[in-house]
């Protein structure tokens, strides 16, 4: 869909999505850097590709639909060979009644490409407009399974036995088949919703696995021949050296997939059988999700928001490696970065891109410490500053003094939970009045798998089910339901689970879950789940919150050297809501379930 600026300056202003200033500022940065308006107003995420698509397809009067990829049958598909249907980005994904062909086209305006349409499935077509996004997802279904297509690709009988196979050019050229093996292995992983694809030489043959929703799942075997080739491959594309097999390697190269791009961060070790692959897979092409979007609500929201915009400070992150900390950060950052800001950030490694930031990636060998890049960064004039992890005393002194010193600091740390934040840093040297005066707030989270919600089931919970909840979220103790009750309100205020977001299922979340004395009902995950979600009964990830706010009674207890527990008991009195009680309301809004919250949050 290519759409002349005149044009989307007339969508834009009838639609009133951005206005006229914030058109004339896109059309600038069009000129400087010699884009469209259509790719600059996109790029600076002033209007979704779909809201944009909407827009055109009303003006020129052809219906908008909503693809979805997993929803399309593949033998109505192929009645449009690949090749056609990717040079001219069609899908074929119904037919009616009347035997009339349901096509979606990203440029319904393609005269040509229609008339050949025409053609090749007679005349009784109907045109619909979608997303180009959405379109190439679909087209993505015209490939079998992983296995099948790597069976294609790889033959056995090319497949020598010799134990030590000698990688010549022509294995890790481009179109080799090593080359298509590995494209197909982070396709695959990109369709699955994977972050991390790992491959594991073993005794006999080559493990392909995939970190989805964050549980490792096995995706293939490859025969154990292939392994030197494979590694070589990635190698080259991430500038790793080749013949370096006794040492790990950190590398990284970006693919485009979906319409999308991804950033793949790959790491090399060694290991008895030969050297694993981990690959972490990142979407460059996700513009930074709103606090709102990524689940924080009611107390812990108003914290964050307040904290952000002070003129100094820390904010702390905390939780376990893969816990979201750097999406957090990602989201906090992007909204800060304006052009009167000066943003500067110190990574290990660099993980998203923001643009209009100084980003610094770590390197020891080269000695650039987190330290050293510190103190560095504080002689840059920056306004806002980001340590991708405190994780000594040294650190932790320097991201002090820069609080103090007029800078908002945000950084990460690994603890428990938020309370244990604090008694951390006092570990690591730093005096406890500068604790109190610093730390603005302290967020502690984790990530659970989010219920698929096209299959997704409430029940009505009985007496042992309400028995367990009561010993497992302490609803016996005193008011404990009625703040339950209280608390899913303002969930359902600030939009959490608000709206059925499946075309599927018509099961109802406007409504309450609770009374203020029992449980209605609560949600589960289908057994068996559905093709939606690759039947697991569960689809993607969110996060739980807890977020501590430095409060003057707080201060007080920091300076008194208390200990986490009397800290987290005391800004429980202050409003905070722990991890496992954010994650319970969620749970009861439909969002997650409440295996899952236990699964992250039990200490026993």
């Amino acid at each position: 869909m290519r759409i002349s600026d005149a044009l989307v300056k007339e969508l834009l202003l009838e639609g009133k999505k951005i206005t006229a200033e914030q058109i004339k500022a896109a059309h600038d940065t069009a000129g400087n850097e010699k884009l469209s308006l259509q790719e600059a107003v996109l790029k600076a995420n002033l209007i979704s590709e779909k809201d944009l698509t909407k827009l055109y397809a009303a003006k020129i009067d052809v219906p908008y639909i909503e693809l979805n990829s997993k929803e399309i049958k593949r033998e109505l598909l192929k009645l449009i060979p690949e090749r056609i249907a990717r040079q001219y980005n069609v899908v074929l994904y119904g037919v009616e009644a009347d035997g009339s062909k349901l096509l979606a086209m990203d440029d319904p305006d393609d005269i040509q490409a229609v008339n050949f349409l025409k053609k090749e499935l007679g005349n009784e077509i109907k045109v619909s407009m979608a997303t180009k996004q959405a379109i190439l997802q679909s087209l993505d279904q015209y490939r079998g399974n992983i296995s099948s297509e790597l069976t294609k690709v790889i033959s056995p009988d090319e497949i020598t036995d010799e134990e030590d196979e000698e990688v010549s050019e022509e294995d890790v050229a481009e179109d080799s088949p090593i080359a298509q093996t590995v494209n197909l292995l982070i396709e695959y992983a990109v369709k699955a919703g994977a972050s991390d694809v790992h491959i594991e030489p073993r005794e006999g043959h080559v493990l392909v696995r995939y970190r989805v929703d964050g549980i490792l799942k096995e995706a293939n075997k490859l025969p154990k021949k292939v392994m030197n080739a494979l590694v070589s491959r990635i190698k080259i594309l991430s500038n790793l050296k080749i013949d370096e097999k006794r040492a790990p390697q950190d590398g990284r190269f970006k693919i485009a997939a979906n319409g999308q791009v991804y950033a793949l961060r790959v790491s090399t070790l060694p290991i008895v059988d030969g050297e694993k692959v981990v690959m972490r897979i990142l979407n460059e092409s996700s513009k930074a999700l709103t606090l709102e979007e990524l689940g924080y609500w009611g107390y812990s929201l108003n914290v964050v928001n307040k904290a952000i915009v002070q003129p100094h400070g820390m904010i702390l992150v905390t939780g376990p490696t893969g816990s979201g900390k750097s999406t957090s950060l990602f989201s906090v950052l992007s909204l800060l970065n304006n052009p009167s800001v000066n943003i500067s950030t110190v990574e290990d490694p660099v993980e998203y891109r923001i643009p209009g930031t100084n980003q610094t990636q770590v390197n020891p060998v080269a000695g650039m410490t987190f330290v050293n890049g510190l103190r560095a960064l504080l002689r840059q004039d920056p306004n806002v500053i980001m340590v991708g992890e405190i994780r000594d005393g040294e650190t932790a002194d320097l991201a002090v003094q820069a609080a103090l010193t007029g800078h908002l600091v945000f950084s990460t740390l690994h603890t428990n939970n938020a309370a244990t934040c604090l008694p951390r840093l006092l570990d690591m040297g730093i005096e406890a009045f500068l604790i109190a005066s610093t730390v603005r707030c302290v967020v502690g989270q984790r990530l659970v798998r989010r219920l698929c919600v096209d299959c997704r089931e409430s029940i009505q919970p009985d007496a042992v089910i309400l028995k367990r909840l009561q010993e497992a979220f302490h609803l016996d103790e005193a008011g404990g339901m009625g703040q339950i009750h209280e608390l899913e309100k303002q969930a359902l205020e600030g939009g959490i689970g608000k709206t059925n977001t499946s075309t599927v299922s018509k099961a109802s979340t406007a409504e309450l879950s609770t009374t203020e004395n029992s449980i209605n009902r609560i949600w589960k995950a289908h057994d068996g789940g559905c093709d939606a979600c690759s039947h697991t009964g569960y689809r993607g990830r969110m996060g739980i919150y807890e977020v501590l706010g430095n409060t003057q009674t707080i201060q007080k207890l920091i300076v008194g050297n208390a200990t986490s527990d009397v800290i987290q008991d005391e800004s429980i009195k202050e409003g905070m809501i722990t991890m496992q009680v954010d994650g319970f309301i969620k749970a009861l809004r439909g969002q997650t379930s409440i295996e899952e919250i236990l699964r992250v949050t039990s200490e026993r």
